[in-house]
This record gives C-alpha cells, sequence and structure tokens, in this order.
C-alpha cells in the first residue's frame, strides 16, 4: 500500500484538508462529553452556578468572607470587584485564569462562613468555650476578636478544609453563592435554565460542526480514492499496453484483467476508509486518553483493560485469518482463469461433450474461494460481537465504580458519565481499526499485486536516443545473422537468419509446422527483441528506433485475425483514421471484402461485435487484411494471413494485393505452396534454420524440403 502512495500526490491538498477536518470532528467528538458533564454538574447540581466567584456579592457577605483571607488574598478580591451600592460587582474583564485565582481564593473562607452561619452543636460549643453569649451574630463576634485568636481558630479550621476534595470544596462554595444570590434578591432558577440553554445551544453546534466534517470527509476522501483507482487503473494500462511478449507470458490474461479490475477497485475502497476510519480513529483514540487524564484519572486502569483485551482479540484474529487473505486473490485469478477458458472453449467443450468435467473444474474453484470467503467473514462476524461485549463490560466497570467514588465525593455525577463516553470513545476507535485490520492485508495483497505489474522491467525498450532512417530508404528489411531463443528457453528457435528484401518485393516465408515461420515475422515489429544478430528496417537497426517509428512503417496481419467492437468502418479505419470514405472501400475491394460487406442492410456501418464473433472467419481475415491495407505502410507483413480463405478467393485476393502493394515490400508467411508461387524470393525455414532462399523454380532444384512440401500439396503439372 505505501508504494502506491506516490499516486496521491496529485490529490496531496485535499489530503490536507481531509486531515485538518478529521481533527476539528474529532475536537467537536471529544467535546460532546465534557458539556454533558457541565449540564449535570453545574446546570443541574449546581443550578447553573459554574464555581465559587460570584457575580455579586453583599457587602456584609464580603466582609464575613474576608475576615479569613490574608493580605494578599484581600487586596487580590478587591482588585477583581467594584462597589455599587450595598453590593460589590465582578468586573467585566476578568480572564479565566483570573476567575481560577478568585475561586481557589474564595472556596475556604466560604466553608469556614458557611460552618459558623450554620450554628451547629460544634460551632456552639466553640462559642461557649470563648464566653460568646447565646444569640450573638457570629461574624460580628468574630470582627470583634483579637487578629491573633482569629488566626489562630482560622488556622484550626483550614486544617479540617484542606483534607476535602477541591470537588467537594467547589460544591460548598458554590451552594453559597446560590445562598447569597437567593438573600440578594436574584433568579436563580433563570440562571440555572440560561446556562443549560446556552450549553445545550453549544452542544448542538458541535454536533452540527461534526456531521458537517464527517459529509466533507466522505466526500472527498471519496474523491481522492477515486483519483488514486483512476490514476493507478491509467498507470496499469500504460504499463501493459509497453510489455512485450516475454510479459505476457509472466501474467496471464486473466491475472492482467484481475489486477487491474478486482484489485484496484479493493485498494480504492480501503483508501475511502482510510481517511474515514484509519486516520480518524488514532486522532480520536489519543484525544480521548488526554481528555479521561483531564477528567478523573483514578479509573484509567479500566481502559487499561479493556486496550489489553482488545489488543488480545485483533493478535488472535491476524493469527488465524490472516493466512487466508494471502490466498484470497491468487484464487480469485483462478475462478477468473478457469471461466474465461470455459466461456471461450464452449464450442469444444461441446464438441467433445466435457461439459460435466468443466463444471467439475469451475465448481472446484468456485467452491475454494467460498469457503476461504466465508472463513474470513465468519473472523469478521465473531470479531463484533466480541468487542461489543468488552465494550459493554468496560462501561459497567465504570459505573460500579464511579458510584462507590460519587458516594464518597471524589467524583460527580457528571464526570462518571464523561468517563464512560470517553471510553466508549477511545474503545471504538480501537475497535474502528480492527475493522479496518481485517480489510488491510486483503488490499495489501491487492497493492503488491498491482505493484508487481508497475514495477516489472519492459525487456523491449526504446532508445535513449533514437535514430530515423533517411528519406531516401524505403521499404527495406534485413535480417543479419539473426538467433532468437524464448526466454527461459533451452535451445534457439530461429538459428542465423539471414536475407534482405528490397522495396516492392514479396518475400514468401514457407516451412513446416513449429518450424519459427511467425516467430520471424514476430521480429520485425519487435514483440520480441533478437537473441543474436540484428534486423534492421530502412537501414536502421530496429533496437535504435523507437517502437513506434518502427510500427508506423508496418501493415502487420496476424495469424488469427482480431477485429474490435465498432463498426466495419472503424475496423478498417483502426491503423489511420484520417483516411476517406473511398479509401476505405477501395482497401475493403482489394480483400475481397465488400461482397458480404454490400450484403448487409448497413455496409459499412454495421456493427462488430467483440472479438468480431458476428462474422465468419474468413470474414474476420479479409477485414484485418483491408486494415492493413488502408494504413498504407511501407511494409506489409501477413502471418499466414490466408489460411481461412478459399481457394478463388485467396487466388482474387493475392491478385489485388499485387497491383496494389507494388511501391511496397510484402512478407507472406504461408502453409500454401499455391499462395506464394509467384513470390519474388522464398525462404523456408527448417526446424529454426535457413533450409533455402530463391524463386519457386530454384528450390525445386536446390532444396529438398522444399520440394517435398510442394510436393505434398500440389502435383506435378501444377508444379510444372
Amino acid at each position: 500500500m505505501i508504494k502506491l502512495m506516490k499516486y496521491l500526490k496529485k490529490s496531496a491538498g485535499y489530503v490536507v484538508l481531509i486531515i485538518a477536518l478529521l481533527f476539528l470532528q474529532a475536537y467537536c467528538d471529544l467535546s460532546l462529553p465534557d458539556y454533558t458533564s457541565k449540564i449535570v454538574n453545574v446546570g443541574i447540581q449546581q443550578s447553573g452556578i459554574e464555581d465559587s466567584v460570584p457575580e455579586k456579592i453583599r457587602k456584609t457577605s464580603m466582609d464575613s468572607l474576608q475576615l479569613f483571607m490574608d493580605d494578599n488574598d484581600k487586596d487580590t478580591v478587591d482588585s477583581f470587584y467594584e462597589e455599587d451600592g450595598d453590593l460589590f460587582v465582578l468586573k467585566d474583564d476578568v480572564t479565566s485564569e483570573e476567575r481560577d485565582e478568585l475561586n481557589s481564593i474564595f472556596g475556604k473562607p466560604m466553608i469556614i462562613v458557611a460552618s459558623f452561619s450554620s450554628g451547629g452543636d460544634e460551632v456552639n460549643a466553640m462559642f461557649t468555650q470563648m464566653g460568646i453569649p447565646e444569640g450573638t451574630d457570629p461574624m460580628q463576634a468574630l470582627a470583634l476578636m483579637p487578629k491573633e485568636a482569629l488566626d489562630a481558630m482560622t488556622e484550626k479550621i483550614s486544617e479540617k478544609v484542606d483534607s476535602m476534595q477541591d470537588s467537594i470544596i467547589t460544591q460548598a462554595g458554590v451552594s453559597y453563592v446560590k445562598s447569597e444570590y437567593e438573600a440578594i434578591g436574584e433568579d436563580v432558577d433563570a440562571i440555572q435554565m440560561h446556562y443549560i440553554k446556552i450549553a445545550g445551544v453549544r452542544m448542538l453546534g458541535m454536533a452540527l460542526i461534526t456531521m458537517l466534517c464527517a459529509i466533507c470527509v466522505v466526500f472527498l476522501s471519496s474523491r481522492v480514492a477515486a483519483a488514486l483507482g483512476h490514476d493507478l487503473r491509467n498507470a496499469v494500462y500504460r504499463k501493459v499496453i509497453t510489455f512485450s511478449s516475454k510479459e505476457y507470458h509472466k501474467f496471464s490474461t486473466a491475472s492482467l484483467i484481475t489486477r487491474c479490475t478486482n484489485d484496484i477497485q479493493q485498494v480504492q475502497q480501503v483508501m475511502t476508509m482510510l481517511f474515514r476510519i484509519v486516520l480518524y480513529a488514532p486522532i480520536l483514540g489519543i484525544g480521548g486518553v488526554i481528555r479521561v487524564l483531564n477528567t478523573d484519572s483514578s479509573m484509567t486502569w479500566i481502559l487499561g483493560l479493556a486496550v489489553g483485551l482488545i489488543l488480545v482479540v485483533i493478535i488472535v484474529l491476524f493469527q488465524v485469518a490472516m493466512p487466508k487473505f494471502t490466498v484470497l486473490q491468487t484464487l480469485v485469478d483462478k475462478l477468473n482463469l478457469v471461466t474465461r477458458e470455459i466461456l471461450t472453449g464452449i464450442p469444444v467443450i461441446r464438441a467433445f461433450s466435457r461439459e460435466k468435467h468443466e463444471e467439475e473444474r469451475f465448481e472446484e474453484a468456485n467452491e475454494r474461494l467460498t469457503k476461504t470467503n466465508l472463513f474470513v467473514n465468519r473472523c469478521m462476524t465473531f470479531m463484533m460481537p466480541t468487542m461489543m461485549l468488552i465494550m459493554n463490560g468496560v462501561s459497567v466497570l465504570i459505573i460500579y465504580s464511579g458510584a462507590y467514588a460519587v458516594d464518597n465525593g471524589t467524583m460527580q455525577v457528571g464526570n462518571v458519565m464523561a468517563f464512560i463516553q470517553y471510553a466508549m470513545q477511545i474503545i471504538m476507535s480501537f475497535l474502528m481499526i480492527t475493522a479496518m485490520s481485517i480489510m488491510l492485508p486483503r488490499a495489501n495483497v491487492a497493492a503488491l499485486r498491482i505493484n508487481d505489474v508497475l514495477k516489472t522491467k519492459v525487456s523491449v525498450t526504446d532508445p535513449e536516443n533514437p535514430v530515423l532512417p533517411a528519406q531516401d530508404v524505403k521499404g527495406t528489411v534485413e535480417f543479419d545473422h539473426v538467433s532468437f531463443a524464448y526466454p527461459e528457453a533451452g535451445e534457439n528457435v530461429l538459428t542465423d537468419i539471414s536475407f534482405k528484401a528490397e522495396k516492392g518485393e514479396t518475400i514468401a516465408v514457407i516451412g513446416s509446422t513449429g518450424s519459427g515461420k511467425s516467430t520471424l515475422v514476430n521480429l520485425i515489429p519487435r514483440f520480441y527483441d533478437v537473441t543474436k544478430g540484428r534486423i534492421l528496417v530502412d537501414g536502421v537497426d530496429v533496437r535504435d528506433m523507437t517502437q513506434k517509428d518502427v510500427r508506423s512503417r508496418l501493415g502487420y496481419v496476424p495469424q488469427k485475425g482480431i477485429l474490435f467492437s465498432g463498426t466495419i468502418d472503424s475496423n478498417i479505419r483502426y491503423g489511420k483514421t484520417d483516411i476517406s470514405v473511398e479509401e476505405v472501400k477501395e482497401a475493403a475491394e482489394v480483400a475481397q471484402a465488400t461482397e458480404f460487406i454490400d450484403a448487409k442492410p448497413e455496409t459499412y456501418d454495421s456493427p462488430i461485435s467483440q472479438g468480431g464473433t458476428n462474422v465468419s472467419g474468413g470474414q474476420k481475415q479479409r477485414l484485418s487484411i483491408a486494415r492493413a491495407i488502408a494504413k498504407k505502410p511501407e511494409i506489409f507483413i501477413f502471418d499466414d494471413s490466408f489460411s481461412a480463405l478459399d481457394f478463388k478467393t485467396d487466388s482474387t485476393l493475392r491478385k489485388a494485393l499485387k497491383a496494389h502493394t507494388k511501391d511496397a515490400t510484402t512478407i507472406i508467411v504461408a502453409q500454401r505452396i499455391s499462395t506464394i508461387l509467384n513470390a519474388d524470393k522464398i525462404i523456408v525455414l527448417d526446424d529454426g534454420h535457413m533450409a533455402g532462399i530463391g524463386t519457386h523454380k530454384e528450390l525445386m532444384k536446390n532444396c529438398e524440403v522444399y520440394r517435398q512440401i510442394a510436393m505434398s500439396q500440389l502435383s506435378e503439372e501444377e508444379l510444372a
């Protein structure tokens, strides 16, 4: 997968934008539990009062609180409040840091004042010991006490307050502020509703931002993945187009089709999920851990236990399921290969009554793929309930532990709720990564198969400094001591072949089956490169020319005619699209194709199905010949291209072709002696060697191999 990331360069801007949106989405997702906690803790339990800092306070109450502050704290408090009649009002420009400082200052004095004002048994006993008459205002009495005595009393009470949890001190301060607001005449219920409404609106805003981010991420990731799929398909196609026959033999056709379609689709799908899940999960998980530590760290052991269990499940799944992913795509290749063989060979299968055998072969491949898919899907099915069990177990543990913490006053109810939500987010991030870990191996296998194609070294390449033939040399083909052996073959298919074809000449190649006739002509357009020697076209070694330059000079008709889906006209124009209608008709006429073309209702606009399955073998060959003629090349190559024609059509076509190609070089591979009788030169191949070269009459006298072939096909009268 990593090796294919270079194809994301075009979408780098989108990728950066996606990552930014994921961070924003994670921030909003992680903010929602915090708002839930604040609504429960502050909005419900604290009546909308956030801390121990009163917005308004009576002067008498402020004086009572300042009895238990040192001089620095008094000065700090006085600097943030201003007088308004009988009240002290908090200034508007107080920052959050300054408010936190005031909260820490007010907390302890508020607990002390609330304790003295409550008139409990402990307070009454203290006043009796001090000789203060019963019914005296405690704050007035304390204000009249000597400073040393007051400080001693404050220190004694502070020791008890310091042992309290910060949350208890804050809640006590909030209770004091609430009673102060009620004494002033403030509508506490309105304050509570206002806080809940503001927090609710903010939560709704965060939820909307999360939704918008998710939509944008899905849209952009789909766009990036689609662009990646497009570029990969383009790259694989361009690479395959450059393959020589050697590379095509390395990869089967079925495998190349699978790599171009299914494998790239796998990578594209995973890439879409990669941005939405794989990148998002760590951001959410790490952010959740940070939030948990900031909320309360006493229950982090529960998260550690959950993560450990999840890792165990992942490791077990990988050990069991991973080997199956490695073979899954291979099995898809096998099924595609079997299917392609059966579909293309249906006539032969039916002719030999092998339907049952092929059905069993297909069923075997299908069954293996089905079993492997079932195994992988079962692993995924097992994973989901296991993860849900872990999630539910974690929730129970958090509630159980949180209940004790709330009861002891070390944690608020809202914090417990927030902890549960954060824990679920962390576990969900692991769950998402686990789900992707099932898909990633298969996608990685697909990516490796794609990369195998892309990194394949092409054996036939263009030179760095190509040479162009001279303008005055056209149509010459020369074999200079050419030898050739197929890759990984033990011996030569062709050995020391030398001849020269001049412009206007017709060169015929004949020999027994397997003698190397087709191999010889396939070397000219560089379907393979020679093992030894050289081939010159227009006086230049074909390896010193670009493949395009070489092939632009050739009109090649393969042994098996190949047509493309379209029309008769488009197939004839295939080699040269800008020719006129008259030139198309002329090419068809020379190829003896007008007879069946004119018989069709739509003539040249008649449709041709894929592979030319809606025309006969002879018609397919004639259209292939017409395609080469229409190109008007310097050199014609006919690789046994007349085999499907009857003798009459063959003879008529060769006569018309001879007249039409008099200024071009023609190389004909043939099985019939009658096809090549009038050739300027006939090359006789025998087991890859040149057994003879010359005219028909010369070879009948000098070449035993040729004579045997000729006499096996024609009578002495015909050969005379």
